[in-house]
């Protein structure tokens, strides 16, 4: 026995010893494997980000701005994202994103090892990186982390970074991180804006198919967009339905029925559109107090003063007011044309045409044929016919005589169809401009604001920026001066006739609006019919730096020359402060502070700033309520008696410059303030007799009527009886000085 291995023949012993070797070299190279590994391990992720970051990380969100009853009417957005819970996310939905993105996402820790392995043999086979067999994770490390490059370096980042976030979080976690994440497409970030933007809804009200059609988008977003590319969508969309119907998420005849149904969007409105020159002003006054990135990036909540109903009148009040002047004046367009701008009529398209068109919209559409009795045009996705009718205020027989192929003219919407057919008048732009501005009178708050005909051809504010003689809209500073100091009453009389006041350059000799002059009259009466000559004798009596100072009281800011042609207005002012300084007079002699914003808020509902009414005392509450007697008089036998027609306790004054530049009303009801003008941005004339009265104040009363709407209780506060012991004059200049 004991010499057994002695008697083993040689080449067992070699064998032995052959495979020590072999066991040797595998330890050996394995070891080389592991080390190797370890250093590619190590270069990798010597660059990989802190994966706790996740934990507190918030992805860049929309600011959105609310009006007074909390809709939303407007979004400020580096990307367009809505950040929603877990279960915000609907079933269908969820379902329908893992059918097709990653099947096995509740299985896999991070990577599903077949499914890459697949997809590198593939690569390989093909000879390029066209197989990404990312999960969910993967995706949402890339997104979150990485850069898109497809590199070998990238991938094992990937898939490292992946690891660790399947190891910190749970999958309803990461699934709420990816859905609010992903990029689908026209700026959109994430399912919930996702939802909103193409289908107008929650994503928790989805139907299958809408649900089908998101899910169908992360692959490739431009390419599969259901706006640019319908049909390339509804396939994309049918492929991730086939895929629910596989893993046994839906029945076959749910699948069938979602298939067959067509492509429905309903693409979400530019909310900003509404109201966007105030939405402009919150903008800048956000971005000056918070920053840039915060305002378009931190999903800030600005809730504002502004009111949607009054706003829309506003917009349609300004447009049928200039559409109105254009039509006084007659047809004098000389209109571009896109066909001799060397521009493919086919593939035209106007900014208009990307706002919502409604019917009374105004907007800029394309001659597409023009006939001997008739011409063709299109807006968007519109087609009309202007009839002779259309066009009958042009003074001419047809449309076709005035327009040619190619002509882009101006026209107001009067109806659509759903076939894509509309009925609508020509109208005109010869650049005529208006502006808007309506506050609350009990806080200040901007209910509607208009700067200009059209924001996407102009941004400039004429309601906040443009400084513009007032006219006569300013006379009522110089009368509040003089009842103030009780230098004259309502009935005390003042001759209307010819004189000279003398100034360092010469004698200055006004003359009234119609060139006439009335003899005595009473103070009621100059300030009703607007009568310049009564105005500038008080205006000298009381000093002209008095009603200067008088105005500063009543918040107007801008540079008052003292010279006495001021009393009638030879200043410049915004809209802005004119319109606020005439809450003073329905408020007993208290001017309320403008107020856009009334509260906000950052993405975690922490109040940032809240913003109460402010007010400031400027008269007494004698004085404002004479004030606002007098100026019921410029609407009950004065300049502004069309008013009369709405029937209600109003109050006002038009405003005239020279040369008819400048057309101003400013007036207000107990409860609204509301100032118009109307003018050219260039100080050139808006015609004959385009006074307040026929060019700003009728645009005024559209506005008015919805504003006074259920508050027929409503009344001023009624004057004081006002007792003077010598029946007086208003000293009188003798006419040859």
């Amino acid at each position: 026995m004991t010499r057994l291995v002695e008697d083993l023949p040689p080449m067992h012993v070699g064998g032995k010893r052959l495979v020590g070797w072999v066991v040797f070299g595998l330890l050996v190279l394995g070891a080389a494997a592991v080390g190797a590994f370890a250093g590619l391990l190590v270069v990798y992720t010597t660059d990989l980000p802190e994966i706790t970051q996740l934990e507190q990380y918030r992805p860049s969100s929309t600011t959105e701005i609310y009006d007074d009853r909390g809709k939303i009417i407007g979004s400020f957005a580096m990307q367009h994202r809505v950040i929603v819970g877990y279960d915000d996310f609907p079933k269908v939905l969820r379902d329908a994103i893992i059918s097709t993105e990653d099947k096995d996402f509740e299985k896999h820790w991070g990577i599903n090892f077949w499914r890459a392995a697949g997809a590198a043999y593939r690569d390989f086979d093909s000879g390029r990186r066209a197989q990404g067999a990312s999960t969910l994770t993967m995706q949402l490390a890339r997104n979150l982390f990485l850069s898109p490059e497809r590199t070998f370096h990238r991938k094992i980042q990937e898939i490292l970074l992946s690891i660790q976030i399947e190891r910190r979080f749970t999958k309803p976690q990461i699934f709420t991180l990816y859905a609010n994440q992903i990029f689908l497409g026209h700026g959109v970030y994430g399912f919930e804006a996702g939802a909103e933007y193409y289908f107008s809804k929650k994503a928790r009200d989805l139907t299958l198919e809408e649900a089908a059609l998101l899910a169908g988008l992360p692959k490739s977003p431009s390419g599969y967009s259901p706006i640019n590319y319908p049909e390339k969508a509804l396939r994309r969309r049918n492929l991730v339905i086939n895929n629910m119907l596989e893993d046994g998420k839906i029945t076959a005849a749910q699948a069938m029925r979602a298939k067959n149904a067509p492509l429905q969007l309903r693409i979400q409105t530019d909310p900003n559109s509404l109201a966007p020159y105030f939405i402009e002003e919150v903008r800048r006054y956000l971005e000056k107090k918070y920053g840039t990135e915060e305002v378009h990036q931190g999903g800030l909540r600005v809730y504002t003063s502004l009111n949607s109903e009054l706003q829309l009148t506003a917009n349609e009040a300004v447009l049928n007011g200039l559409a109105a002047y254009e039509r006084r004046h007659g047809w004098r367009a000389s209109l571009p044309n896109a066909a001799a701008e060397d521009v493919d009529i086919s593939k035209y398209d106007h900014p208009d045409w990307d706002e919502p068109i409604h019917e009374g919209s105004y907007v800029h559409a394309l001659v597409t044929t023009a006939y001997q009795t008739h011409a063709d045009v299109k807006f968007g996705r519109y087609w009309a016919t202007l009839q002779p009718a259309d066009c009958a205020w042009t003074g001419h027989k047809s449309c076709g005589e005035i327009l040619a192929r190619g002509d882009i003219v101006y026209v107001k919407v009067l109806s659509l169809s759903p076939d894509g057919t509309a009925h609508v008048s020509l109208e005109q732009d010869s650049g005529a401009q208006g502006a808007l501005l309506a506050i609350d009178n009990a806080t200040g708050d901007v209910k509607a604001m208009v700067g200009g005909r059209d924001f996407d051809i102009s941004k400039f504010n004429r309601a906040t920026q443009a400084q513009r003689q007032v006219g006569s809209s300013f006379k009522p500073y110089v009368y509040t001066a003089a009842i103030d100091q009780e230098k004259i009453s309502p009935d005390d009389m003042i001759l209307d006739a010819p004189v000279s006041f003398p100034t360092a350059s010469g004698p200055y000799t006004p003359h009234n609006y119609d060139g006439r002059f009335q003899g005595n009259i009473t103070i009621r009466h100059a300030l009703a019919d607007s009568r310049n000559i009564p105005a500038l004798k008080i205006a000298d009596e009381v000093g002209i730096k008095t009603v200067i100072d008088y105005a500063r009281k009543f918040g107007i800011t801008s540079p008052l020359p003292q010279y006495l042609p001021v009393a009638l207005g030879a200043a410049d002012l915004t809209l802005m402060e004119q319109t606020s300084a005439f809450t003073t007079f329905p408020n007993d002699g208290v001017r309320a502070e403008p107020r856009m914003i009334r509260r906000v808020e950052d993405a975690t509902g922490r109040v940032l700033e809240d913003n109460y009414p402010q007010f400031e005392d400027v008269i007494s509450s004698r004085t404002a309520r004479v004030m606002t007697s007098l100026l019921q008089g410029v609407i009950q036998h004065g300049t502004g008696i069309a008013a009369m027609k709405l029937k209600h306790p109003l109050a006002g004054k038009t405003g005239t410059t020279n040369d008819f530049t400048d057309a101003w009303f400013v007036g207000f009801s107990p409860s609204i303030t509301c100032g118009v003008w109307v003018g050219y941005d260039e100080k050139k004339t808006l015609g004959p007799k385009e006074t307040g009265a026929q060019a700003a104040l009728p645009i005024w009363m559209d506005l008015m009527k919805v504003a006074i709407k259920g508050r027929d209780s409503e009344n001023f506060n009624p004057p004081p009886t006002l007792v003077r012991t010598v029946a007086q004059k208003v000293p009188v200049r003798n006419s040859s000085q």
